[in-house]
């Protein structure tokens, strides 16, 4: 396995660590995979939790780099972010999907359904079936639960807009796995 990623490997703008997190291996407990889908949100993006300055709710957002912004999505789905740049900024790159590749049987069980291609296929599925929660919220991404390793080689990425949002649509700060069956959604031509 390759390297584990310490906080200081987070001190990166957030499209660069979107793109960097191509590849790289997300364990929480032991389950988990290869992250294949990603966003980036920057405190100057309209479109970011952070871009309106700290409150309660994005706190972790403006910590340490190499931490977990966990938040809910639609009051239903917990989401995945790493936080990154420097303290106090109010970055981070959003897990959107990963290739399952450690504790299928598990993320099976608490997604209630086979299909592997749909099990980490949208942030709200991350979280599910790497039992993401908001106690994880401002945790360190290089101590337990989590373990993130990094892309064991480069991979051809895709870049495109980012999805759900209204505001700064049209950013081109989504980056995914090329020819990755486990995306959320395909990618423009």
């Amino acid at each position: 396995m390759p390297r584990r990623l310490k906080p200081a490997d987070f001190l990166r703008d957030a499209p660069e660590m979107a793109r960097l997190l191509i590849g790289a291996v997300l364990l929480v407990d032991g389950v988990g995979g290869r992250i294949v889908e990603t966003e980036a949100y920057d405190r100057e993006d309209p479109a970011s939790h952070s871009h309106s300055g700290p409150t309660p709710r994005n706190q972790a957002m403006f910590g340490p780099p190499g931490r977990a912004y966990v938040y809910r999505s639609y009051g239903i789905h917990w989401c995945l972010n790493f936080v990154c740049r420097e303290e106090g900024h109010g970055a981070g790159v959003l897990i959107r999907a990963i290739e399952p590749l450690a504790g299928v049987a598990t993320m099976i069980e608490r997604r209630g359904l086979h299909e592997p291609r749909l099990l980490c296929s949208g942030p709200g599925r991350v979280g599910q079936a790497l039992a993401i929660v908001h106690a994880l919220n401002g945790h360190r991404l290089d101590q337990r639960p989590f373990a993130v390793h990094a892309a064991d080689r480069d991979y051809d990425v895709v870049v495109g807009p980012r999805i759900g949002i209204t505001k700064a649509a049209d950013v081109p700060w989504r980056f995914g796995m090329a020819g990755s069956k486990f995306l959320s959604r395909g990618f423009p031509k």
